[in-house]
């Protein structure tokens, strides 16, 4: 089962943040958000179906996310938790603690935004698109 979201990268990824990363709707970026690999996400936590929410809650659960940008790719993997809630309806966080709250999509991840490929960090500060495919196996 799994989501699919597609976002735009931005001249101010840095991708240097040492505890998550993120994909926001909004069409804009600040230096500060170091966190952040793409604007203008085309889904939302409180869009993700149902079924994949669902799955997600689960201290059993395993969800992985694949970063595809200009030919690099990069999968994460990390956690479900019974309090993921997937109602924000601007941003999603995958997270390596195991902090929860209404942005949080994954918990426990192997990998934070400083982590990321930096073939992937350079394409998306150049501004080319990214796709984050989110799976959940229980």
């Amino acid at each position: 089962m799994n989501q699919r979201v597609r976002a735009v990268g931005h001249e101010h990824v840095t991708a240097e943040h040492t505890s998550t990363l993120e994909l926001t709707s909004d069409d804009w970026l600040t230096p500060a958000g170091d966190c952040i690999l793409g604007v203008e996400a085309t889904t939302t936590p409180a869009e993700f179906g149902a079924a994949f929410v669902d799955a997600c809650r689960s201290r059993e659960a395993t969800i992985t996310a694949t970063l595809r940008v200009d030919g690099h790719e990069q999968t994460i993997e990390g956690s479900g938790h019974p309090k993921l809630c997937f109602e924000d309806d601007r941003s999603m966080v995958v997270r390596t603690s195991d902090y929860v709250d209404d942005r949080t999509v994954m918990i426990e991840a192997d990998t934070a935004a400083v982590d990321v490929d930096r073939g992937i960090v350079a394409a998306l500060a150049a501004g080319s698109d990214i796709e984050c495919v989110f799976e959940v196996e229980k």
